[in-house]
């Protein structure tokens, strides 16, 4: 139980990072933000209740909500190849790494589900 809360942990701050540097040139709405970070704020719910069937399966929905409007996100909102500055391509990068991320937390966050007793 310690070490899926200590990979709980680990999603939260990886993901948290990799959203604030997607973030950080304005290059996507405030949808972006708002839908990422509120994903976040339900998965530290999930730490703090860790019996909690609701808090992991409203984490794991919300990460495979996000990994949908993150590929909208990236694909409506990229910028033609003669706007890219570097910072938008850091940026950028940092959002499709933390899209390429989310199957695997998603599937660490099942791993969770099943543990607390979820079928």
């Amino acid at each position: 139980v310690f070490l899926s809360v200590l990979f709980l942990q680990a999603i939260i701050l990886v993901h948290w990072l990799l959203t604030v540097w997607g973030c950080m040139n304005y290059i996507f709405p405030a949808s972006y933000a708002w839908g990422n970070f509120s994903v976040l704020a339900v998965g530290i719910w999930a730490i703090v209740q860790r019996d909690s069937l609701d808090a992991i399966i409203m984490f794991l929905t919300g990460l495979l909500l996000t990994v949908l409007t993150d590929i909208i996100h990236i694909s409506v909102f990229y910028p033609p190849n003669n706007y890219l500055t570097d910072e938008k391509r850091f940026s950028i990068g940092m959002a499709i790494f933390s899209l390429l991320l989310k199957p695997a937390s998603c599937y660490l966050a099942y791993r969770m589900y099943r543990e607390r007793g979820g079928e």
